[in-house]
């Protein structure tokens, strides 16, 4: 895929308040760490995660979509009349029907031929949207398009908890599959993109490339648990949300999906690997950006992190870390910046942006 016209005009992002320490977790963890003999540390020991966050209980992404899709659209100062597509991307949403993009559409007051709908891409479901919006633009359909997801991994590591604590028949061995659970954090990202001729900063999006490897599908997946000795959640009344993920194998075959696509990235848009100057990744842990730099010839000086402090957010993980990146000056002018997007599936989504400068603030 390559792009003539099409400008990345900024990527926003909003945190949740509340902190929630990987020794909270473990502290709440007390039963099985008690039954099964395991060693406290071992969850910050073994991924780097010292901490995430978590919005309220009760929150509707969509609502906090759109605070922080207006945050991108009143830094741009890009005409709202002028956005003609809106993308809610988030693995979390608010209803099965409408779509999540339409209360988004609805609070941020955009025109009525603006094109909106959800998409799910499991952790590249923010980054598959821009491929859309960017397709949209260089066919000149539209002049500019919004990108957005609010991440809640509430839920989820409440639920792995429980059933974590309450189910007998777990062992060393059988809780490994719930571990990568406990990694995920809270977010809420969004990306507004529009053509060159409209754009304040000049940050092209030259192209990139998208990898499958879906014979990999069952690695990773999700969704309402069965009633088991946990019963129901208790924060909500509702059934667990679990999530098994075989997270060593996942891990590899992820980076071998990587190593296929990057080589194909850097063909599609004329890089060599000594051309990538800074990388803004999907983010898991310390050991995954540890093999993934490797297995790329990169080093991870290169690279902006945020999974130490927010855990693995999701689909809003990469735009989420770049975004903070940005705000704490890592970019300068003439960086060629990758973006190399890797979720379950597997998916590979790798962008390549040639930034210019930060929107104007005046």
């Amino acid at each position: 895929m390559h792009y003539e016209n099409v400008c990345l005009e900024t990527v926003a992002c909003t945190l949740p308040d509340e902190i929630v320490s990987s020794d909270d977790i473990e502290r709440q963890l007390e039963p099985l760490y008690r039954r099964l003999r395991l060693p406290e540390g071992r969850l910050e020991l073994m991924t780097g995660i010292r901490q995430r966050r978590f919005w309220p209980r009760g929150l509707l992404c969509g609502a906090q979509s759109a605070v922080t899709a207006d945050k991108a659209i009143r830094a741009t100062g890009v005409d709202r009349r002028r956005i003609g597509a809106l993308v809610h991307g988030s693995v979390c949403r608010d209803f099965l029907e409408p779509a999540t993009a339409c209360g988004v559409h609805h609070r941020l007051g955009l025109p009525g031929n603006c094109a909106v709908y959800d998409v799910s891409n499991a952790c590249l479901g923010l980054l598959s949207g821009v491929l859309q919006v960017a397709n949209m633009i260089e066919l000149g359909q539209i002049e500019a398009g919004l990108v957005v997801g609010t991440e809640n991994g509430r839920r989820l590591v409440e639920s792995t908890i429980q059933y974590l604590n309450t189910e007998p028949s777990l062992t060393r061995q059988s809780i490994k599959n719930a571990f990568a659970s406990l990694t995920i954090g809270s977010g809420s990202a969004a990306l507004l993109l529009c053509h060159r001729r409209i754009s304040r900063t000049g940050n092209r999006l030259l192209g990139g490339v998208v990898h499958a490897a879906t014979d990999h599908c069952e690695l990773c997946q999700g969704g309402q648990g069965e009633a088991s000795a946990a019963g129901q959640s208790p924060q909500d009344g509702g059934p667990l949300l679990l999530m098994q993920t075989d997270s060593e194998t996942l891990m590899h075959e992820g980076v071998a999906a990587a190593q296929r696509a990057f080589l194909a990235f850097l063909r599609e848009i004329g890089w060599s690997v000594g051309d990538v100057q800074k990388t803004f990744c999907h983010q898991v842990g310390r050991a995954h950006r540890r093999l993934l730099f490797d297995s790329l010839g990169l080093d991870t000086e290169l690279d902006y992190s945020t999974f130490e402090m927010l855990g693995n957010t999701g689909s809003t993980a990469l735009p989420t870390t770049m975004a903070l990146g940005i705000e704490n000056g890592r970019l300068q002018s003439g960086d060629r910046v990758a973006m190399l997007g890797i979720g379950s599936g597997i998916n590979v989504v790798m962008l390549g942006v040639e930034w210019q400068s930060a929107v104007p603030t005046a």
